[in-house]
């Protein structure tokens, strides 16, 4: 049996496949996780409103009237549980407007288990506090007009108190800028700092994740003074560093 990031890690498959579910719940049992399913969105939401779960494989193509797409909008405006999309479609604008919505990742049908839980992994990992050693006494912490984001901790707070819930992209897209102070980054480059890759067509994906960082970190996210756009390249952080 593989190592789980915890032995009660909860996944929550919602797809109307019996076959899916079956093969995904018989995987990550194995795997040490705790495991449940629902077929649509209305089992999905009761179950939602019943259990906590730490991520949701969420097909894309359901029956009901809402889609996959429909129901991960449906999830982030009210919780930022991490999304892995499960799709059987090889498109690039159901990925895109994945992304823009606010999914951690996506998985193209038919999968390999072993690559859904390398990626299932990866995300869970990036949302849980780093592991202090013993000999750290100091994280790397970076500050900024009150804001205090913690990477060692993947976390973001306000004059350390309240934290601020941001997926992992918002995460990755944030720290990469207050990284690299009154630098014009281009939308290749974040794209590369927050997903790892580049893909035909993405620039939308970014600007739309600027707007939802903007509207979590900007006193007027439609005057913003932290996150400005610098027209035909990318965009600047001129935030005050410490």
């Amino acid at each position: 049996m593989s190592s789980s990031p915890t032995n009660s890690t909860h996944i929550f498959v919602v797809d109307d496949d019996p076959r899916i579910c079956k093969l995904l719940t018989g995987y990550f049992e194995g795997e040490g996780y705790i495991v449940s399913t629902a077929s649509d969105g209305q089992e999905m939401r009761r179950h939602l409103k019943q259990n906590e779960v730490d991520i949701i494989l969420l097909d894309l193509s359901l029956p009901g009237g809402q889609d996959g797409l429909d129901l991960a909008r449906e999830i982030r405006t009210r919780s930022d549980i991490p999304i892995m999309m499960l799709t059987g479609r090889d498109d690039v604008v159901d990925r895109i407007i994945g992304i823009e919505i606010g999914a951690d990742d996506y998985v193209a049908k038919p999968f390999h288990l072993r690559e859904v839980h390398a990626r299932l992994k990866s995300i869970l990992r990036r949302r849980q506090p780093a592991a202090p050693k013993v000999e750290e006494i100091d994280e790397k912490t970076i500050r900024f007009e009150g804001w205090i984001l913690n990477l060692s901790r993947r976390r973001l707070h306000v004059d350390e108190d309240k934290e601020v819930e941001l997926t992992t992209f918002e995460f990755n897209m944030l720290a990469a800028f207050a990284q690299h102070p009154g630098r014009v980054l281009t939308r290749d480059f974040l794209m590369g700092e927050t997903r790892g890759r580049h893909l035909e067509a993405f620039d939308r994906v970014i600007d739309a994740q600027i707007v939802r960082l903007r509207r979590k970190i900007e006193t007027d996210a439609k005057r913003p003074q932290l996150i400005k756009a610098v027209r035909g390249v990318g965009y600047i952080f001129t935030g005050k560093i410490g």
